[in-house]
């Protein structure tokens, strides 16, 4: 499982800074007119998004979690500094299960 688990703790983390950043440019580009930064950086999250939604189906998957519980998860790449706290919390949770196995 921590082969699966890796992967998805560097994607959470990326996919968390660039929606900061997203949020930024648009910011400066609905208020300020500035669409430049955002037209740059909106089709780089949402193809990061893609592949963090991959790297939780993967992890999900080994770690036998429920639909429902995976998808929260999955949403925790849309809401600004969510996916950093959904992070840690599912490293937590994968490395417990992990210990109360050995």
């Amino acid at each position: 499982m921590e082969s699966a688990l890796k992967p998805f703790r560097v994607l959470a983390y990326i996919v968390g800074v660039m929606l900061l950043i997203l949020c930024v440019a648009m910011v400066l580009r609905y208020g300020f007119d500035i669409a430049g930064l955002s037209k740059i950086v909106a089709p780089i999250h949402g193809f990061l998004y893609m592949v963090y939604l991959v790297a939780v189906m993967n992890l999900g998957m080994k770690a036998r979690w429920n639909w429902p519980y995976m998808l929260g998860i999955m949403l925790g790449g849309t809401v600004p500094f969510l996916s950093f706290v959904v992070e840690r919390r599912v490293t937590e949770r994968v490395r417990g299960a992990q210990t109360a196995e050995a």
